[in-house]
């Protein structure tokens, strides 16, 4: 007998709560100003990180029940504190060699020169989400599909694809092409060594992935439950730098609207916490199921976020470009889906 879906009021009573909360408190301790602030950067994590959210429940339909739990519940604590509050602060100490003590009072004391600091780092940060998410987009598209969405596009996509490697290949010409733009050797350097990193991060979770899950074909039932722990746990991490591949570029862009880190924190935790309560109710309301090019849509979404990342080694590109991407790619294959699925109800 099937599980019984949780209600949409059961999936978002929770988070709404929290959110109040804490919008709530920011508007009795810092003012309507700080209130608006805050909402505005909900709104922005929501809308950059939709497509994010399809591609969660990917992978989560192939995790174990206590996997899929681990990352909606301590998956949370890092996405919110993790990547939008500790990695910044990270990637500002690397870059300048300041103690993790001496950030934290400069995020917190000096918010303007921190913006910067942490805008310095934007070279570094786009080349490995930049490459990153481009795997994620490639290897999609390079593979045999039955469903196809653009299917003039996808067809010639999955030939292409018959070429081992081409997927590795075309992110590292475009990462060496874009890179050598850059006028400044040291960021040239930079970009080649962090989309390097972010290529070699994105072959060696897939390769482990694959592995492990050819492993747990025809094994004895401890060593089965020892490989699912591990495919889970890789799962578990892939998920968590994908994450971060979508964020810590929308956290740059968060410094256009406030340098305030504490408005920051919260408005895009806030936004990261429904990001992952949408997560769940597609996971557990069968959403990809029931709308069959959406996950075709984030995927486009992804191709184009990604390579905005790279160009934005050469070019200045507005942050709400990827973000209206994103959603016009996911609305359009959503609206597709059903519109498709309404035509096959009828004609049955």
């Amino acid at each position: 007998m099937p599980a019984k879906k949780p209600s949409l009021l059961k999936i978002y009573a929770l988070s709404t709560f929290i959110s109040a909360l804490l919008i709530a408190f920011v508007g009795f301790k810092a003012g309507w100003a700080a209130l608006f602030l805050v909402l505005v950067l909900v709104a922005l994590e929501i809308t950059f990180s939709v497509d994010n959210a399809v591609i969660n429940t990917k992978i989560l339909q192939r995790l174990s029940p206590g996997w899929q739990q681990a990352f909606l519940t301590i998956g949370i604590l890092i996405a919110v504190f993790g990547v939008r509050v500790f990695l910044p602060l990270l990637i500002v100490s690397m870059a300048s060699g300041l103690s993790m003590g001496g950030v934290v009072d400069l995020a917190l004391n000096n918010p303007d020169e921190y913006g910067h600091r942490l805008e310095d780092s934007h070279v570094a940060i786009s080349s490995f989400g930049g490459m990153f998410l481009l795997m994620i987009f490639l290897d999609f598209f390079f593979q045999r599909r039955r469903t196809k969405w653009l299917i003039r596009i996808e067809t010639i996509m999955e030939r292409a694809g018959r070429l081992v490697s081409l997927s590795v290949v075309l992110s590292l010409t475009t990462l060496l092409v874009l890179s050598n733009m850059l006028d400044n050797t040291a960021e040239q350097t930079t970009a080649l060594t962090s989309g390097v990193i972010g290529l070699v991060a994105y072959l060696l979770i897939n390769s482990l992935d694959t592995l492990l899950g050819r492993t747990n074909i025809n094994k004895n039932l401890q060593k089965t439950a020892q490989n699912t722990f591990k495919a889970g746990l890789i799962g578990f991490i892939y998920l968590n730098i994908i994450d971060a591949s979508f964020s810590l570029d929308g956290v740059i862009g968060a410094f256009a609207i406030t340098n305030q880190i504490l408005l920051i924190a919260v408005g895009l935790g806030v936004g990261a916490l429904y990001v992952r309560v949408l997560t769940i109710h597609m996971l557990r309301h069968g959403v990809l199921q029931k709308y069959r090019y959406m996950e075709h849509g984030a995927h486009y979404a992804i191709g184009i976020l990604a390579m905005l990342m790279l160009s934005s080694l050469i070019f200045h590109i507005p942050e709400a470009v990827a973000g209206l991407a994103g959603i016009a790619f996911v609305g359009t294959a959503v609206l597709h889906s059903y519109l498709e699925r309404k035509r096959e109800e009828k004609a049955v």
